[in-house]
């Protein structure tokens, strides 16, 4: 039997995809940047179908990309080379709130935002927020340790994973998603899984763990004249301001194109070189505590947001940027962690290593609470990678990471030994050859190695 008709026998004819108009939109990822053909698309409806399909996949020797929204930004969701695609979107269950331990089990392509929603429903808090939460999924989240504007309070999504359930290489399924705390029986498989990108494990469910809803909130926008001054604003806001959850920065120029896509007067009155959005979280009104912080800042201009309309339109500033730039052009887009004393030396630097490679106008924007600076960058043939290698070699040169919080996907793989060694290497394509031998997972993401050919095995 051919890989096609066993994979119907396993999940239907309805759910397994070969015609190249259905097959598109699980073909291109977010950004339009990365495209391939796939093989086919199979879309599982629960773990034991995705242990089927994999099983089947492994016999017919046909590699696998595991997708969930489909909004990666480092080419590591979509087909390179006539992959399988295993879309876990129809894993959406999203299970009862333990509210006794603040954990909820929720099914890989549940999204972001309904996840928030079950969390809200119990009075608690998912812990993780970012402008795609209506389209990423959870299992992609996780398997990117995504992170968010949130994490300098809450953490990335490793923080917040208490277990989880996936299907290996070979079909088989590691559950663990009993959520205690004090579970050291063996090793810690889920936390390896976290951050792999597909290509260790296929995540079906995770055993989130929530954190408590703040009752109140408020947000401020400053504008600064250097990323120097922003990184002291935050060390007072981080001293003073105990509430503080998020700490946001964007550039003028950034804050233009946003202005202009979203048809909208700006409500900065007196336009600066750089902005920093932060807002604070609490049980009570942290709106005094946040003034006193930035008394003591020095800063006597600022835009106070107590309410959430209000907050919601300067957020909106900020995670507008990403929209705006793809309506602008297909950018490269570079996420990189940058530490603090290097930000301003970093943030100078990027737009002239940018025209120097090709690129014609540089974006830039990002999380300032922990260093993670989103560069874009227009004008480059979406191929050229000279754009890539300037921005990642001037990150390495400041002290940073390759990757802060999309992942190392296709797109930076060839930097994965400069950034972290060859010994640290070696030992992840140990794990790798041990838990999936045939490379049959995600090939070609993460690790640098040459893509496989694809099976035309009838089995």
């Amino acid at each position: 039997m051919d890989l096609e008709h066993a994979l119907i026998e396993v999940v239907g004819a309805r759910h397994v995809l070969s015609d190249a108009e259905l097959r598109a939109p699980y073909e291109r990822d977010y950004t339009g940047r990365y495209r391939g053909q796939a093989r086919l698309v199979i879309r599982p409806g629960d773990t034991a179908e995705v242990a089927e399909v994999v099983a089947a996949c492994a016999a017919h020797d046909a590699a696998i990309v595991p997708q969930g929204g489909n909004t990666g930004l480092v080419g590591a969701s979509v087909p390179r080379n006539h992959e399988v695609v295993i879309s876990l979107r129809r894993l959406s269950e999203i299970g009862e709130v333990d509210s006794a331990v603040g954990q909820v089990a929720v099914g890989a392509g549940s999204t972001l935002a309904g996840l928030q929603d079950a969390a809200r429903a119990a009075h608690l808090d998912a812990g993780l927020d970012f402008g795609a939460r209506d389209s990423c999924t959870v299992g992609g989240v996780v398997a990117c340790d995504a992170g968010g504007a949130r994490a300098l309070r809450h953490g990335t999504a490793r923080a917040h994973v208490a277990g989880l359930e996936a299907v290996l290489a070979d079909g088989s399924v590691i559950s663990r998603l009993s959520g205690l705390t004090k579970d050291n029986a063996g090793y810690d498989l889920p936390a390896l899984l976290v951050g792999s990108e597909g290509t260790l494990g296929i995540i079906t469910r995770v055993r989130w763990r929530l954190v408590p809803a703040a009752r109140s909130r408020v947000a401020v926008l400053v504008g600064l004249a250097t990323a120097s001054e922003a990184a002291e604003l935050l060390a007072t806001l981080r001293a003073q301001a105990p509430s503080l959850e998020s700490c946001d920065f964007f550039l003028d120029d950034g804050l233009a194109l946003v202005l202009e896509h979203q048809r909208r007067e700006s409500p900065v009155r007196t336009r600066t070189p750089v902005y920093v959005l932060a807002e604070c979280a609490a049980q009570s009104d942290p709106t005094d505590e946040l003034a006193a912080a930035l008394e003591a800042a020095g800063v006597e201009d600022a835009l106070v947001a107590d309410d959430t309309t209000s907050r919601e339109g300067l957020w909106k500033l900020r995670e507008g940027h990403t929209d705006a730039i793809n309506a602008a052009g297909t950018p490269h887009k570079l996420d990189v962690g940058i530490p603090l004393d290097q930000l301003d030396r970093f943030l100078d630097a990027v737009p002239d290593v940018v025209r120097r490679a090709g690129g014609q106008r540089t974006i830039l924007f990002g999380h300032l609470g922990d260093g993670n600076v989103h560069v874009n960058v227009l004008g480059a043939a979406p191929e050229d990678e000279r754009i890539d290698d300037a921005v990642l070699e001037l990150t390495l040169d400041s002290g940073g990471t390759i990757s802060a919080e999309h992942g190392v996907g296709v797109e930076k793989a060839r930097w994965l030994e400069r950034a972290r060694g060859t010994a640290e290497v070696a030992a992840m394509r140990a794990l790798k050859d041990a838990l999936d031998p045939d490379h049959l997972l995600n090939p070609g993401a993460v690790l640098p190695e040459e893509i496989r050919s694809a099976s035309t095995s009838e089995g």
